[in-house]
């Protein structure tokens, strides 16, 4: 069934509904930055995995002073149990000995006659275990890797680990008025989608394996939308009703099926979301930031139904200054968030990218537009 002038809501919804998890790969722990896990990841050990001082100093026991009986450096076996009235020389990472009381920082520590004395914390020793118990969870299923979660799954042990395949696209630029190179010739235009949209998937976790450019003729798109073999095709221009915009013609030939056909937005309202033989497309306008909606609306959501990521909830912005709205449908809108809010940038016409290269995201201009002090929606960009 197709949603016809989809809310922008309904779209983003029928999008992520679209998706299905791919399938997982093992991949070794230091290439999985922005990843998403494909298994629950839990600790292979205790961290720390021995008691073991948090500073450079003097592990003690008993009553002060503590006459020196050896040292101790990071890496070395667990030393032989203090007894009462002695200390050895510790480096920041080593195993502190057994019956230890606490660390004296060397700052605080002075010799008096062959003995240590000075202020013992026992708050510079970090306990076997005090971070996390072998077997506890570190991760999810869906969840993102940042660098700080690669150093704890590693120290926790772990080498490589399962996360999900990055959904492959087919791009294919539709548009005989295109330049590919240099400043373009008279009555054409230089190709802004080519390159920036593989960068944008890549930035929600895609990865685009073909760029095709495709010329304004209905048997070139059949073709090419026949031979595609990516999880997801997507396709720039031609999603208009005008005499060379051929896309919903050929989706028709090809047996594709429309999901959704159109959204109430602007810019990117002639956006469509469709299937061909159960593989997904995304057809997103020729207008360069018209596409980037596009982007943000149905295929930002797909991929990250794809990965298993979850969708994140809405976040919301005060508008610093009014912002004019549509009688029929929402707009978003290019800015970013200052202190005061939501500043909306300019030159953001659908054909512009001055004002979305010096934004962050986009704020939900309700129907009828947002008074200054309005709450909105937020999305920002990846």
């Amino acid at each position: 069934m197709t949603l016809h002038e989809a809310t922008w809501t309904q779209a983003r919804d029928s999008a992520h509904r679209l998706g299905h998890r791919l399938d997982s790969e093992l991949v070794p722990i230091a290439q999985v930055d922005r990843r998403v896990s494909a298994a629950p990841i839990n600790a292979l050990t205790d961290l720390p995995g021995f008691t073991a001082s948090a500073m450079d100093g003097w592990a003690v026991r008993g009553p002060e002073p503590w006459t020196i009986v050896g040292s101790v450096n990071a890496g070395d076996a667990t030393p032989a149990p203090l007894e009462s009235g002695t200390c050895v020389r510790i480096a920041t990472g080593g195993p502190v000995p057994l019956g230890a009381d606490g660390i004296v920082r060397i700052e605080h520590a002075s010799i008096v006659g062959g003995c240590v004395v000075g202020p013992a914390r026992a708050e510079d020793v970090r306990l076997a275990g005090e971070e996390c118990r072998k077997g506890d969870l570190l991760a999810d299923r869906g969840t993102t890797f940042s660098p700080a979660l690669i150093g704890l799954v590693a120290a926790a042990g772990h080498d490589v680990v399962a996360v999900t395949s990055k959904p492959r696209v087919n791009l294919l630029v539709l548009g005989d008025e295109l330049d590919r190179t240099g400043v373009p010739r008279a009555g054409r235009v230089r190709d802004a989608l080519g390159p920036q949209v593989p960068a944008w998937l890549h930035r929600a976790g895609a990865e685009v394996t073909t760029l095709s450019n495709v010329p304004d003729l209905l048997d070139s798109l059949c073709a090419e939308l026949a031979r595609a073999t990516a999880d997801v095709v997507i396709t720039t221009g031609g999603t208009a009703a005008g005499p060379r915009d051929h896309l919903r013609a050929a989706l028709t030939k090809v047996g594709g099926q429309v999901v959704v056909d159109e959204v109430m937005v602007r810019p990117g309202h002639p956006m469509l979301l469709a299937t061909i033989g159960g593989r997904p497309l995304v057809a997103l306008p020729g207008n360069p930031q018209a596409a980037v909606v596009a982007l943000l609306t149905l295929a930002l959501p797909l991929i990250d139904a794809m990965l298993g990521r979850p969708t994140a909830p809405p976040e919301h912005t005060r508008i610093v200054d009014p912002v004019g709205g549509l009688e029929d449908r929402e707009r978003l809108v290019p800015g970013r968030i200052t202190e005061a809010g939501f500043e909306s940038a300019a030159h953001s016409g659908p054909a512009m990218m001055r004002g979305l290269a010096s934004s962050s995201g986009y704020a939900l201009i309700p129907i009828g537009g947002a008074a200054a002090g309005d709450r909105v929606t937020w999305l920002a960009l990846p």
